[in-house]
């Protein structure tokens, strides 16, 4: 193998191995498959046409073009001409997709789901990328550059991943460019002579000093690759490094105790409820015959700096194998006990496990700790949600208002850690709640008026398109414009409560989700859902839930308490839909409840049955085979023609002697390309007698063997030079057996490529060149013969 094809396919390798780094990114990784077919091709035309070989610009033209055509093959074919090659359809096809996955980024969480548009985006930006690499390191022959867009690809890769293994994905890309480097230092070390794989046979010998420098180039690279990898993790007080792992952290120290310290889980709460496709996350089968009450809490937040709620670093121990009775429930309060089976899909990778709240017990593989103080379960190392079935028993609590109204005060410790608000907070976040809840004989009153002034009289709508809002006034801005989703109406109220004295986090979580026909209940991304949690002595954690249209409203804040205007339970708010907004233009006979069980017509889905009835027409599968054929024609094309010229070549003949002559300098055109297609060169500046023996010496060729290459050489004499030359009998069996001896004697790699890619076939592109620059004499040659007047003589 040439050291430019060995450049070429370690670029190619270089660039998949940097692509890994998007495989935490999206689910499933089949793209990386369909990435990997496709740089192959586009590797393949680069070497192609620089075997030629074409110029600079043109190489990188072809490889452009090809991939191109890749691209429109596999993503936009019912929108090119002939179903592959690319129109203006084609291109604003191609906007729109990349537009789609652009959208679908922003609404996923991670890992998200490949549709078309990420597809398009993440196998297009490899070929991109792909392409630039190969261009630099290989057509341009300058690999150090080529770093820039590796990088570029990490980059984007680890700033989007919150995954412990970044550091493996670090590790193959970083692997995957030295490879490039050493490569590209091969190829240049070769130029200057043979490059050598041994080493002195004298013992203690020193190195052929071909090897050295290549040796020496590996090591310094390896220890330049260890020193970035293992010099962070022995210097832990250095910290945001490259290889700084972003999201939650989960200290484990002898399997009792650590710390667990997350990134806000809110991040991705606003894409998945504007999600276009509501995908299910998780499938349940309870105990309970009544699912209007089953959220699945995920994680608490209970650290309000005035800007945001996010977890609080809390001690995590082992799971228990039964939980403690939640902190505050006390005897007299009624419960149930509820036992259900949740099953992940396998595309959901949550960190924190989904559970009813308050669990009283959990069964589930893995590695997974608690926290006693949220009541949550975590995974450890990597450890996620992903494909699991678990079994969680938790407690149904059904406190009474008359229990809540004359809930005592709860312990100083515990009220000061929950009712602690920054100066920060604009003053007229207190001042609301205050107004709001005037006149409240109870911290139960109090609540059921906050959550009652959000879900129905204070005039908010309920809209997922606001932005969830940063910065102190975010809540005061919510609280002038009356829009916003469930994250603004949980931290408003969480926020409002505290300021008067309530004990109060935010819960995030799911919704209850969608009974099915098999007893199963079905929770979406669209399920999801934030609602603020209150502290009552004697009951404990509490939910309460302000937002409209969504939820339930809990039994126990219908209240006959005067001074309450608690919503009653046939109000919208009760059993409402979990869609993110009402709109406008949906159907009047379409009611809340209706969308929730998916019982509304969908244009949309009528119109996709339309479509997909009938199927390609036959015309447009015709011409997918023929392209597939050519597809594969192209890189055939070069055995293909050699096959050809050599039955040509060595077939039937005229007897005349003229047809004699031909028929032989073609025998003889043929030993000198089959021994080109194995590396030996032509070298047209010797005689036939040298050429001969020149062939005999460099293919190793045995007496035989050597004979029937000098049996042809002095028939070519004959023709050359003798005055009557004499026919000679069995030269196509000469070129024959040469042919066998040169690949009995040839290396593997060296037979595939005189079969498949045979070096003699640049002959093909050599003969149209010189028929165009003959045409060009020609048309040169008549056109001022034209141009002469008519009575003009030359």
């Amino acid at each position: 193998m040439s050291g430019r094809a060995r450049l070429a396919l370690t670029a190619a390798a270089a660039t998949l191995m940097a692509s890994c780094a998007l495989l935490p990114l999206v689910s499933p990784m089949t793209w990386l498959f369909q990435a990997v077919f496709l740089v192959a091709i586009q590797t393949g035309v680069g070497m192609a046409t620089r075997r030629v070989p074409l110029a600079r610009p043109l190489t990188v033209a072809a490889q452009a073009l090809a991939t191109l055509l890749m691209l429109t093959l596999v993503f936009a074919r019912s929108h090119a001409i002939a179903g592959l090659i690319p129109g203006p359809d084609t291109f604003r096809y191609l906007a729109d997709l990349l537009q789609q996955g652009s959208q679908d980024v922003s609404r996923y969480a991670i890992p998200a789901p490949l549709t078309d548009g990420i597809r398009l985006m993440v196998i297009g930006g490899v070929l991109v990328i792909g392409l630039i690499v190969d261009t630099l390191a290989v057509t341009f022959r300058s690999a150090a550059p080529a770093g820039l867009p590796l990088l570029a690809l990490y980059s984007v890769a680890a700033g989007l991943s919150d995954g412990a293994a970044d550091w493996l994905w670090f590790l193959v890309a970083a692997a995957g460019y030295l490879m490039l480097l050493l490569a590209e230092g091969r190829d240049r070390l070769s130029q200057w002579g043979r490059v050598f794989g041994g080493v002195s046979r004298t013992p203690g010998g020193p190195e052929s000093g071909a090897v050295a420098p290549v040796r020496t180039g590996r090591r310094i690279g390896a220890a330049v690759l260890g020193v970035a990898l293992f010099v962070p993790l022995a210097m832990p007080s250095i910290q945001g490094g490259l290889l700084d792992a972003t999201g939650t952290g989960v200290g484990v120290g002898d399997g009792s105790g650590g710390t667990i310290s997350a990134v806000n889980p809110l991040v991705s709460l606003r894409d998945s409820l504007n999600v276009d496709e509501d995908r299910q996350v998780l499938s349940l089968r309870t105990s309970t015959d009544d699912v209007s009450d089953m959220y699945l809490r995920i994680v608490s937040l209970d650290d309000f700096d005035g800007t945001t709620w996010k977890p609080a670093q809390r001690h995590i121990t082992n799971v228990p194998g039964t939980f403690p009775t939640p902190a505050g429930l006390g005897g007299d309060v009624r419960r149930t006990t509820i036992r259900t089976t949740i099953s992940a899909a396998d595309w959901y990778a949550q960190d924190w496990l989904p559970m009813p709240y308050p669990p009283s017990g959990v069964k589930i593989a893995g590695t997974w700790r608690y926290e006693p103080v949220g009541m949550t379960l975590v995974g450890d190392h990597g450890q996620n949600t992903r494909g699991e079935t678990y079994q969680v028993t938790s407690l149904d609590v059904q406190p009474t208002p008359e229990q809540l109204a004359s809930a005592p005060e709860p312990s100083a410790a515990l009220k000061k850690e929950y009712t602690k608000v920054p100066s920060s907070l604009p003053s007229v976040v207190a001042k609301t709640a205050r107004a709001i809840t005037a006149g409240s004989a109870s911290h139960y009153e109090q609540a059921v008026k906050l959550q009652d002034y959000f879900a129905v009289s204070g005039g908010f709508q309920y809209d997922t398109q606001v932005e969830v809002g940063r910065g102190e006034g975010a809540i005061a801005n919510f609280l002038k414009q009356k829009r916003g989703f469930c994250v603004h109406f949980s931290f408003a109220m969480a926020a409002m409560a505290r300021t008067l004295g309530i004990p109060a986090r935010v819960a995030v979580g799911f919704a209850p989700g969608t009974p099915q026909a098999d007893g199963t209940v079905s929770v979406g991304l669209k399920d999801a859902h934030a609602w603020p949690e209150l502290y009552f002595e004697g009951v404990g954690w509490t939910r309460f839930e302000p937002t409209p249209t969504r939820g339930t409203t809990p039994s126990y804040t219908v209240s006959d308490t005067p001074g309450s205007s608690v919503p009653d339970e046939v109000l919208p708010s009760k059993g409402a839909s979990a869609a993110p907004s009402a709109s406008a233009s949906e159907s009047q006979s379409c009611t809340a409840q209706l969308r929730k069980l998916d019982a509304c017509a969908s244009p949309s889905a009528a119109s996709a049955v339309q479509q997909g009835d009938g199927g390609p027409p036959w015309w447009q599968l015709a011409l997918w085979a023929l392209a597939g054929l050519a597809v594969l024609a192209v890189p055939l094309s070069p055995m293909l023609y050699r096959q050809q010229a050599r039955a040509r070549r060595l077939g039937a003949y005229d007897r005349s002697p003229e047809g004699v002559a031909a028929h032989t300098l073609a025998i003889w055109q043929e030993l000198i390309d089959t021994a080109w297609d194995f590396g030996i060169l032509p070298d047209d500046s010797q005689t036939p007698r040298g050429t001969a023996d020149r062939l005999v010496r460099l293919g190793r060729l045995d007496p035989v063997t050597g004979a029937s290459v000098h049996r042809v050489a002095d028939a070519v004499e004959q023709v050359l030079y003798a005055p009557r030359p004499r026919p000679t009998a069995g030269l196509a069996d000469d070129v024959r057996r040469v042919r066998a001896a040169l690949n009995g004697t040839a290396g593997v790699p060296a037979r595939l490529r005189a079969l498949f890619a045979p070096r003699s076939s640049v002959r093909v592109v050599w003969a149209a060149s010189a028929r165009w620059a003959r045409l060009r004499e020609r048309a040169a040659a008549a056109r001022p013969a034209l141009s002469r007047p008519s009575g003009q003589r030359g």
